[in-house]
């Protein structure tokens, strides 16, 4: 794209009819711009730190959750290269379709997209729920089946998925529309008649709202089976700073999918069910969609990037204002990501679970070496 254009619109040298639509322009090509910038900036910092990681513990039980986050924040990644150039590419041509897009060929590749990168991050974040729940809820049974070859096998099975899902309007004859605003594309959302285009959007916000839904059941159950491991005496010693962070992060995980995402599904799903009637739901689309390009940003933040700085200043803060030794300080000292990933891979080995099992009165060097390295 000519960067000279971009810079014409953003310093007002294209004649739009007014005042207001000038600065109108100039307000969303800003806001666009921002946008992708700091998605793309943000997701960049976290797939370094999951590559590294992964490449670490590729071997180890929690190899199956880096490779999911990963493939979440590359997903969120190109989202906001394909769309965020796709749509200043549209602001800077002044939203006139009829002149660069005679045969509907980049609203399609629009509208596919739209859809591809809204579903997945959705749909890869159930899977994270549901495989850290099996993580937490049934140890021995995730460090024996959920291996990185079956979750390389689930991730592009979701890839493919949503992939499919995108071009089932084009499959069906159907194709992608020019939203009121004329600055991005998606399902038909205006003068709905056919019951296929109603299909298209119902499916579209019922997989999503699914999703969430089953991240907040698998979340829920993690965070009751963490804190009743916490709440046993000695039983099962597995780091406290683990319990607390992983309880702390999966409420905000939980909690910026729901406000981000809940709604634009919702809007989509009452447009497919006509229950705007008369009202006009342009501004509440577009109010919503920007909503969700939000939960893109933050994704690498809740799953990567939080736990690492700010649950450490928070624990400092809460320890000063309590003034009492809640959690040892050396639990901390290393980082967050390596501290929780040697303690899930040694309570969850074959030789630690065993100690869990059956009653020796005499403990052998390995249940030993299990138990010292669990209480470092």
């Amino acid at each position: 794209m000519n960067n000279s254009t971009v810079e014409a619109v953003i310093s007002g040298h294209v004649s739009p009819s007014n005042t207001t639509d000038l600065r109108d322009l100039k307000i969303s090509v800003l806001f666009s711009i921002v946008f992708m910038t700091v998605g793309i900036t943000s997701n960049s910092l976290a797939i370094v730190i999951l590559l590294k990681a992964y490449q670490r513990f590729r071997k180890k039980s929690k190899a199956s959750f880096l490779l999911f986050a990963s493939g979440l924040v590359f997903t969120d990644l190109f989202g906001h290269l394909i769309n965020g150039t796709i749509a200043v590419f549209v602001y800077a041509s002044n939203r006139e379709w009829s002149k660069f897009d005679h045969a509907n060929i980049l609203c399609s590749i629009f509208g596919m997209c739209m859809v591809f990168f809204g579903l997945c991050p959705l749909l890869l974040g159930s899977v994270m729920a549901v495989e850290r729940c099996i993580g937490v809820t049934d140890p021995i049974f995730h460090s024996t089946k959920m291996t990185s070859r079956h979750a390389k096998m689930i991730l592009a099975f979701v890839w493919l998925f949503a992939i499919f899902v995108a071009l089932l309007p084009i499959m069906t004859l159907r194709s992608y529309h020019i939203q009121a605003t004329k600055t991005w594309c998606f399902l038909k959302t205006d003068q709905i008649e056919d019951w296929m285009d109603q299909f298209h959007l119902l499916l579209f916000s019922s997989l999503g709202l699914l999703s969430l839904a089953i991240s907040f059941v698998c979340n829920a159950m993690t965070g009751i089976t963490l804190l009743r491991s916490k709440l046993k005496s000695q039983q099962h010693r597995q780091g406290r700073s683990h319990h607390l962070e992983m309880i702390i992060q999966l409420l905000a995980i939980m909690c910026v999918s729901c406000i981000c995402w809940t709604p634009f599904l919702v809007t989509m799903a009452n447009i497919g069910l006509k229950k705007y009637g008369s009202q006009d739901p342009h501004e509440t689309i577009l109010f919503s969609l920007r909503m969700a390009t939000w939960n893109q940003i933050l994704d690498p933040w809740v799953y990567i990037l939080l736990r690492k700085t700010v649950l450490r200043k928070l624990y400092r803060i809460a320890r000063r204002c309590c003034g009492v030794e809640i959690i040892g300080l050396h639990a901390w000292e290393f980082s967050s990501i390596k501290n929780s990933l040697k303690v899930a891979t040694i309570s969850e080995s074959p030789a630690c679970s065993r100690t869990n099992t059956f009653s020796i009165s005499q403990k052998t060097d390995t249940e030993q070496k299990c138990e010292l390295i669990e209480t470092k």
